[in-house]
């Protein structure tokens, strides 16, 4: 058999590398480089900006020149490194020779030692990841998670007042609507993603083993607390004062939890969704040129739902390994974080194209109202949970005799199926107050939804 040319592994940077795209300016291994060309670039203008071992200030053209080195981050620097890494054998030391060759090209060779400067390369590879984490979350995988969240809170208004009816352990129950329902979800997400926003991305800049021990070396007098401090946080993110020769990943175990958490409420959200297409409670929109079975012409499949399931318990898996990998580091320093960090990216992309997958799918489903309707009429039993607790009421109020009204009303309805003329009959003969008993006569299976529909109104 002949050998097929070179092919992406992953369906990622396969099959679905459109609906992903985004991260991978980021959580790609060329988004890691570029990261780190940044972050080697910056602590190179920070030491000369302040003067450190009698350097003098990079002027604004200079300055602007090294910058743009990550500025225009593409090709040509990608395949640089690929060069220079097949002889260094280390992704880090390829990134710090590939500045130094921008630093002779400008004519700076008299600052070139202080590149990768009492620099050990986690001190590069835990500010890059931080960075590139961060951009992703912010810039791709939040406003996508924003963006099924809207169009559930738009579902959520819409049918805030479509009565249906619930089904607790999957049996008929107290009816609900439809917008209620897609509400809690709405409500729980937003919580998710609140937290996800406000990760803190740490960082740390202290040497081999978080000492500062070649700092203090080359300058005794310098505040190197104070300026590890300064740089890291100039980059926007936390300092670390506190470290061992890494980072200790615990932000990263935060984040990946919040995330992988979110996975599982719209794993929640798809599963849901999916009993609603089986029940007919959605209907699912046909696409034109679509189809939905190889052989059964009439079917529309809910695919979406089903592969968001598939690709959030791919990411949850991912991201949950992650969590609780990488908080461990033996001693100072070991390297099992190296090929797993690589991994961020697919635990994301999953995540992100199941958001994609929901997304869409919520656009290809419509409400039938009928069908809900019809439900509700068909399961007046339901109603015998208000009946009880009226003749509760009634009976603490001295306006009936009646005993354990639970096990009246069981009696009636367990196990069966009863219609409105029963239930009217059952109430006419009821001993309690003609008010209550007139407001029994007028609930149906669809007024029976408390305060379902306002309930939306704590969405704004």
């Amino acid at each position: 058999m002949t050998a097929l040319p070179p092919q992406p592994l992953s369906p990622l940077d396969g099959r679905y590398r459109g609906a992903v795209a985004g991260l991978g300016d980021y959580l790609s291994e060329a988004g890691l480089n570029r990261a780190r060309v940044q972050v080697e670039v910056e602590w190179l203008i920070y030491l000369t900006g302040h003067r450190m071992f009698g350097s003098e200030p990079l002027t604004e053209q200079q300055v602007a020149s090294l910058r743009a080195l990550v500025a225009d981050f593409g090709q040509t620097e990608i395949d640089r490194l690929a060069e220079l890494e097949a002889t260094t054998r280390h992704d880090v030391k390829a990134v710090e020779y590939l500045v130094r060759e921008r630093l002779h090209a400008l004519g700076l060779d008299h600052v070139a030692e202080l590149t990768h400067f009492a620099a050990t390369s986690e001190d590069i590879n835990n500010l890059s990841y931080a960075l590139t984490v961060r951009a992703a979350v912010y810039e791709v995988w939040l406003p996508k998670l924003r963006g099924v969240i809207e169009a559930l809170r738009a579902q959520a208004r819409e049918f805030r007042a479509d009565a249906m009816l619930a089904r607790t352990h999957g049996q008929p129950a107290t009816p609900t609507t439809m917008g209620k329902e897609i509400a809690v979800f709405v409500h729980r997400l937003e919580r998710i993603a609140k937290q996800v926003a406000d990760t803190e991305f740490l960082g740390k800049f202290s040497g081999a083993t978080g000492t500062f021990a070649a700092h203090l070396v080359a300058d005794a007098d310098a505040d190197w607390a104070r300026i590890s401090r300064e740089f890291v946080t100039g980059l926007g993110l936390t300092w670390n004062p506190l470290t061992t020769q890494i980072e200790s990943h615990d932000w990263q175990a935060e984040l990946y939890n919040r995330v992988s958490h979110a996975n599982r409420v719209l794993h929640n959200l798809a599963t849901d969704i999916w009993t609603y297409i089986s029940m007919g409670y959605f209907r699912q929109i046909p696409q034109a040129g679509a189809t939905g079975s190889s052989t059964m012409p009439h079917k529309i499949n809910p695919i979406r739902f089903e592969n968001a399931e598939a690709n959030l318990e791919l990411s949850s898996a991912i991201l949950d390994s992650l969590a609780a990998t990488l908080v461990t580091s033996r001693l100072q320093r070991d390297l099992t974080d190296s090929s797993t960090q690589r991994n961020i990216g697919v635990g994301f992309g999953h995540s992100l194209l199941a958001l994609d997958n929901i997304e869409r799918g919520l656009g290809e489903i419509d409400l039938d109202r009928g069908l809900l309707a019809a439900d509700l009429d068909a399961n007046w039993e339901i109603l015998g949970e208000a009946i009880q607790t009226v003749i509760r009421a009634e009976v603490t109020a001295g306006r009936s005799t009646i005993e354990d009204p639970y096990a009246l009303l069981k009696e009636l309805t367990r196990g069966k199926r009863i219609g409105r003329d029963d239930l009217v009959a059952f109430v006419e003969k009821l001993d309690i107050g003609q008010a209550a008993k007139q407001r029994l006569l007028e609930l149906t299976p669809a007024t029976y939804v408390g305060l379902a529909s306002t309930l939306v109104d704590h969405l704004d």
